[in-house]
Formats: structure tokens, sequence, C-alpha cells
């Protein structure tokens, strides 16, 4: 039975922001500490990695919080 916003399966939407934002979070230190290693990292780029640092684990804060809790209890 379709619920109020179709035939969402929530479990899948949490997982796959979680997973988004983790993987935002890993991208960005792995990419920071390489290029600090190197010597080559730019005010642009360290802007870039530590903006999706902090983005990564808001992201999936946010899903969890949306898709896992909120959402669920509208229907």
């Amino acid at each position: 039975m379709a619920g109020r916003y179709g035939d969402a399966d929530y479990g899948r939407m949490t997982k796959g922001g979680a997973l988004v934002g983790g993987a935002l979070f890993v991208a960005g230190a792995l990419a920071e500490y390489g290029l600090h290693a190197t010597g080559g990292a730019t005010e642009t780029l360290n802007t870039v990695f530590l903006t999706m640092e902090f983005l990564g684990p808001v992201i999936a804060l946010i899903s969890v919080v949306v898709f896992g809790v909120v959402m669920p209890l509208t229907e």
C-alpha cells in the first residue's frame, strides 16, 4: 500500500544519505591529508576539502533524522 509520499523506501534513503555523508567526509579528509603530505595544497583546495569534511557529517545526520525519523512519522 502506497503511503502519503508514494512507495518510498525510507530505510534505503536513510542508509544512502548516511553513506554519502560518510564518503564525503572520508574523501575530504584523505584528499586534504594527501595534499598536505606532498606539499601541493593551495588555499582553494584547502577550503574545498575542509568544507567536504564539515558537510559530510551534517548530510549524514540530516538524512538520518529526516528519512529515518520525520518522514516515516508523517505517513
